[in-house]
């Protein structure tokens, strides 16, 4: 038995108190303000903004874009704009724990740098100039560590053998990234493996749901989350393997994109597993603003990654593909012009867990915002995603845990009580089960696709995109995130998909629906976990998913629909009719 000289405790409560340390005095909270954070149920909003000045509140709710043109036009500096997130960050943090990594000196530096080269060179650095964006703690920075939630790698850089180059290595998007002008200041936290659709770990415990404390804020890209919702950060960059970066920013009420593997760089980070590449994870964006996607992907593909890193796929960003889109509709309201509509499909349920009532809800607001815009929409019943989820998580389990133990025993840390069953150690699978599993998985791509290419028969028209939960309930009540199926299929498939916000859980509408009887006890035990006092505030979003390599496609899409659905919302036409969300 291996015998560790300091305890995996002291470990972890030392670097908590070693990241408490880098915010600077006069941004900390007092134990009366702490303790009043504690008692709130919705923590954004007035109670956040209420620790900052009014100059601070208004940069905050500015978006990705606004503030890079702001700063270009020299209507506000880097410093005073990177200083305000800090700030925002750090009470954040306080109230929420969602950081691993703080490194708020080095961005003001940054920022100063910045500023200086504007003013000297009348330019920009380059499309992100001055703009803060968070991390995920997968991603190294130099001077930083990264520890990916686990203890034994607290003073170093997860997945840096060599210890002659902790601290030293940068991801190559981080490069890509601030070869932009990007001010990176912070690095936000995930769950224990990566592979849990809740925020949790031994480093700094649990990560909650600014809209609704009772919550959970998702995972595993859960920090960024997190904090976009307290309006820390308006881009952050995570992954997403089973649903990560569309998880939180469902359940956090905000804006993602997960594109297709190896369109943007995996190169130089930490990861779990990394030699299962099957189904790859992929980085991807969460922001505050669908402009606030465009312009990370955009900013990060104009670097030509895939010159650098031999996996990344040479597509260039495709403004055609864009614009394209956006021609068929009027971005004031979403409604169909030209004569050509979008067609889309909408996916009410994956038959394994019925969506809670105020997933429900959302779907139909969305479904009815875009039907009266014009555009056609069908019900969608694709090759079951059971089998999908199936095939998928048999990948993330491959190895027999082995990878996860690994690196726990640098400590002597053990697995959180959610992962203690599904990665207790064992055995890896067998080679020729592998090579099974991935040809059943390349038969059901075959088969969704052959799916998708059969609804022209009706009208000449293919689905152009589809609609979808990202869960079966609006954020989620600790310990109870049953099926991650909604998200894992589209994993398997290796799809492009978005997230945007449609709505909130609220009691007096979304009542339990005494009609509908689960088809087992499996969703029974979803379906009983809703309890609408509970899930009251919590977000809910919808993931819209378009087939691979399709990221600019989908951005457009959800533009699209979200002006659509922002219209129908003006309009008044949400409430009682949607009490009891049957099926339409």
């Amino acid at each position: 038995m291996r015998v560790y000289s300091v305890s995996w405790q002291d470990r972890a409560a030392e670097k908590r108190a070693s990241t408490l340390a880098k915010i600077p005095s006069e941004w900390r909270l007092s134990p009366t303000e702490l303790d009043l954070a504690s008692k709130q149920r919705d923590l954004t909003g007035p109670f956040i903004e209420g620790f900052l000045d009014p100059t601070e509140v208004s940069i905050i709710h500015m978006d990705s874009v606004p503030i890079v043109n702001a700063i270009k036009s020299g209507e506000l500096s880097a410093l005073k704009v990177t200083t305000a997130f800090c700030k925002t960050a750090a009470i954040a943090h306080q109230i929420n724990n969602c950081l691993h990594e703080i490194f708020f000196d080095q961005a003001i530096e940054r920022a100063k740098e910045l500023d200086r080269f504007l003013a000297t060179n009348n330019q920009p650095v380059g499309a992100l100039h001055g703009l803060p964006i968070s991390l995920k703690d997968q991603f190294h920075v130099k001077g930083v560590d990264t520890t990916m939630g686990y203890i034994g790698h607290i003073g170093g850089n997860m997945g840096i053998s060599d210890p002659l180059d902790v601290n030293k290595i940068e991801s190559q998007i981080t490069k890509e990234l601030l070869s932009q002008g990007a001010v990176l200041y912070c690095k936000t936290s995930l769950p224990q493996t990566l592979l849990l659709g809740e925020t949790v770990n031994n480093l700094i415990g649990r990560t909650l749901n600014p809209h609704n404390q009772n919550l959970s804020c998702g995972g595993s890209s859960g920090g960024e989350g997190a904090l976009q919702a307290l309006r820390g950060s308006t881009l952050g960059v995570g992954t997403d393997i089973g649903g990560s970066v569309r998880i939180p920013a469902a359940f956090c009420g905000i804006f993602s994109l997960k594109p297709t593997p190896e369109r943007i760089s995996y190169r130089d980070m930490a990861n779990t597993d990394p030699g299962q590449n099957t189904y790859r994870s992929t980085v991807g964006f969460l922001s505050t603003s669908l402009g606030g996607l465009e312009l990370g992907l955009q900013s990060v593909l104009s670097t030509r990654p895939w010159i650098r890193d031999p996996a990344v796929v040479p597509i260039p960003y495709r403004q055609d593909v864009i614009d394209d889109i956006l021609s068929r509709a009027n971005l004031d309201n979403g409604t169909a012009t030209g004569g050509r509509p979008l067609k889309l499909g909408i996916l009410w349920t994956d038959g394994v867990a019925e969506p809670h009532p105020p997933v429900r809800r959302g779907l139909q607001m969305v479904a009815e915002a875009v039907r009266r815009a014009g555009h056609k929409l069908v019900d969608w019943n694709p090759p079951s995603q059971r089998t999908a989820k199936r095939v998928h998580v048999s990948f993330l389990y491959a190895d027999g845990a082995h990878d996860v133990h690994k690196h726990l025993d640098l400590s002597g840390e053990p697995l959180i009580p959610n992962l203690e069953k599904s990665f207790k150690l064992r055995d890896p699978i067998p080679l020729l089960e592998y090579q099974d599993l991935t040809l059943r998985g390349l038969d059901y791509e075959i088969k969704y696709a052959e799916y998708w290419n059969s609804t022209a028969e009706d009208d000449g028209d293919m689905v152009d995109a589809v609609i979808m939960p990202v869960a079966p309930h609006a954020a989620v009540i600790p310990g109870k995130y049953y099926h991650t199926g909604y998200t894992e299929a589209i994993n398997l498939l290796n799809y492009s998909a978005a997230v945007i916000p449609v709505t909130k859980a609220d009691k007096n509408i979304d009542v339990v629906d005494p009609t509908y009887k689960p088809v087992d006890d499996f969703d029974r035990m979803n379906w009983d976990a809703y309890d609408p006092e509970i899930y009251e505030g919590g977000p809910v979003g919808v993931q819209i998913v378009a087939r691979k390599y399709e990221e600019e496609k989908v951005l457009a899409i959800a533009t699209v629909v979200h002006a659509a659905l922002t219209a129908f919302k003006k309009e008044g036409r949400v409430g009682e009719k949607f009490k009891i969300a049957n099926r339409l």
